[in-house]
């Protein structure tokens, strides 16, 4: 069973017994209210010398009809109490899988993929309970009980009929599983697309209308939406003949009981009075057979969905994974900031499952604590493959990659006290600027958070916004520009205090001034801390030690930046390419 399952089941056996028991109750109140209508309409229609004759099939109808409501309404309360506990941590699970793995994810999996997860899966598993364990036990149950009763009277009816009934609760459901995989499966796979279409079209929507492609972007979309619509209009036809069918067993049924019940009357075993009790208890009876085909051809929804959570798991990291916790033989050092981290990479070597080419290839670096190395190449090089290396999001196929000593996959939650990522989209949230601040340390007081933004050079234009480090951001901090976003990012880095930075292309989009002065900003601020910086240009390079080169998994090009300058004609030529002579005249001049 999923993981996504077993803690649920575990920890709220208890509440989802109870909603079972409760929802039992109501439906054995609702047969019980036929079966005493029945009776006392017979009754009464034998007149009765006294009034005191019907006096309990009366009470009994409204004993029935109340707690049926009562019980009814308490099962839904109890369900749903549960469900929604159970989906509360559910959530918190997937964001618990989120959050470590934030850097292989980003570049894994689209955001229309992950909107897919977040709104659709989730909810199948609440679905899970509410609409297929429960309805399908409370089913058997009844079943179990109905046959029961009529074996009282009759036991080879009794067979019969639970033989008959099969059809409603064995052969149907099992009918419906199989022609409902391969279709929840197309329909999962359509809103999957379309969800990957409506984020690519809103985000890039000013790209592709300057194209001049809309038109076609929008018959694309719209024969997609038209393809969900009539497989859920297929889907939607399928349930309405099957349903249609099982009514019509269902009035089989009763036919069979009218002539049961009333041979049995004629025999002298059956009271007559019990004829139209026993007719009607099967409306009741056979509700929730009905529905069990319809929890039933959920299931290949759940597995589909249980497969798209588990797939934001590294499988080859949980078979390895110990369980989480701080890793030792960290020590303190006041000249740095937080614990010393000494990085090194031996003979490290990755592919991705199902890949023939090596993401990184025999690949040994030594990185001691503090010093600043820039990773270079081009897309598919192995730039962010290596960074997830170091991190720990991706185990090494041979090799190893440890911090101190420890493996990067086994850091556990001492991940985030050591290693921070600056990306080049980091996320604003629409809340106030202090809130977005605080992210970065929830322990952080007034003061320190002051000073980061003064260290990151926003402090005026800060107390220059209407209500100061209470002024809302806005949707993804759209107030502020996008150098100004990273300043705030950065501010976070400084707050959060950690060891080590990754620099994920954070100037990416930038023009040449204010990529120059965010990255002095980032070496000023950062100064002590070990700096990973995932780049594509070389602009800044000459204030790193140590420039790897990244071509095909393996490294191309190694050394300082004036060492490469001295020895590699290549190095000179993209650097010449790539950093202007007058910006190399103001660098020049700056660092005067």
């Amino acid at each position: 069973m999923s993981e996504w399952l077993r803690p649920s089941l575990k920890k709220h056996w208890r509440g989802l017994l109870f909603s079972a028991l409760v929802s039992l109750a109501a439906m054995l109140c609702a047969a019980g209210l036929l079966f005493t209508s029945g009776y006392l309409i017979s009754k009464a229609a034998l007149r009765p010398e006294n009034i005191l004759m019907i006096y309990v099939p009366i009470v009994g109808v409204r004993a029935f009809g109340t707690f049926r409501a009562v019980f009814n309404y308490a099962g839904r309360l109890a369900s749903h109490n549960t469900i929604l506990k159970i989906l509360s941590e559910m959530r918190a699970h997937l964001y618990g899988k989120l959050e470590p793995s934030a850097m292989k994810i980003q570049s894994t999996f689209k955001i229309g993929n992950l909107l897919s997860i977040l709104s659709d899966d989730i909810e199948h598993l609440q679905d899970l309970f509410l609409r297929t364990i429960l309805p399908c036990v409370t089913a058997l149950i009844i079943y179990g009980l109905w046959i029961g009763a009529i074996g009282l009277f009759d036991w080879p009816f009794a067979l019969l009929m639970a033989l008959y009934l099969l059809l409603l609760i064995a052969v149907f459901p099992v009918f419906s599983l199989r022609l409902m995989s391969k279709k929840y499966q197309q329909i999962s796979t359509t809103r999957q697309q379309l969800y990957g279409q409506l984020t690519d079209a809103v985000f890039g929507s000013a790209d592709w209308m300057m194209s001049g492609r809309q038109q076609r972007f929008l018959e694309q979309y719209k024969q997609l939406e038209k393809k969900s619509r009539m497989m859920e209009r297929a889907l939607h036809v399928f349930r309405k003949r099957r349903d249609f069918a099982a009514q019509i067993l269902i009035g089989i049924c009763v036919m069979a009981v009218v002539i049961w019940a009333g041979s049995l009357s004629d025999a002298g075993v059956m009271n007559p009075t019990l004829i139209a009790a026993f007719t009607l208890v099967v409306f009741t009876v056979s509700e929730p057979f009905v529905s069990v085909s319809e929890a039933v051809e959920r299931i290949p929804q759940y597995d589909q969905s249980l497969r798209r959570l588990d797939e934001l798991n590294d499988p080859t990291i949980n078979r390895r994974m110990n369980p989480p916790g701080r890793i030792e033989g960290f020590r303190e050092d006041k000249g740095h900031c937080g614990p010393v981290i000494h990085i090194k990479l031996a003979n490290v070597s990755f592919r991705y499952e199902q890949s023939e080419h090596w993401a990184v290839h025999d690949l040994s670096l030594n990185i001691p604590q503090g010093s600043k190395l820039a990773i270079i190449g081009r897309s598919g090089a192995g730039k962010t493959t290596l960074a997830q290396l170091i991190y720990g999001t991706l185990f090494p196929n041979e090799g190893t990659v440890t911090l101190n000593g420890v493996p990067s996959w086994k850091v556990g939650t001492s991940r985030a006290d050591m290693i921070s990522v600056l990306s080049q989209n980091p996320h604003l949230f629409d809340t106030s600027v202090l809130n977005n601040l605080s992210l970065g340390s929830q322990e952080a007081a007034q003061d320190e958070i002051v000073h980061a933004v003064h260290a990151v050079g926003l402090t005026s234009l800060i107390e220059q916004l209407p209500d100061g480090y209470h002024t809302q951001m806005h949707e993804a901090g759209s107030i502020f520009s996008g150098g100004e976003r990273q300043r705030i990012a950065l501010a976070r880095i400084l707050l959060r205090q950690t060891p080590i930075v990754i620099l994920d292309e954070p100037t990416v989009g930038l023009d040449p001034i204010i990529e120059r002065d965010l990255l002095n900003k980032i070496f000023e601020t950062l100064k002590g801390r070990t700096l990973i910086w995932i780049t594509h240009h070389l602009t800044g390079t000459e204030k790193m030690d140590q420039i790897i080169f990244m071509e095909n998994g393996r490294i191309s090009l190694q050394g300082s930046h004036d060492e490469l300058i001295a020895h590699s004609q290549r190095y000179r030529r993209l650097y010449d390419m790539d950093v202007p002579h007058a910006l190399r005249t103001v660098m020049k001049t700056e660092s005067k």
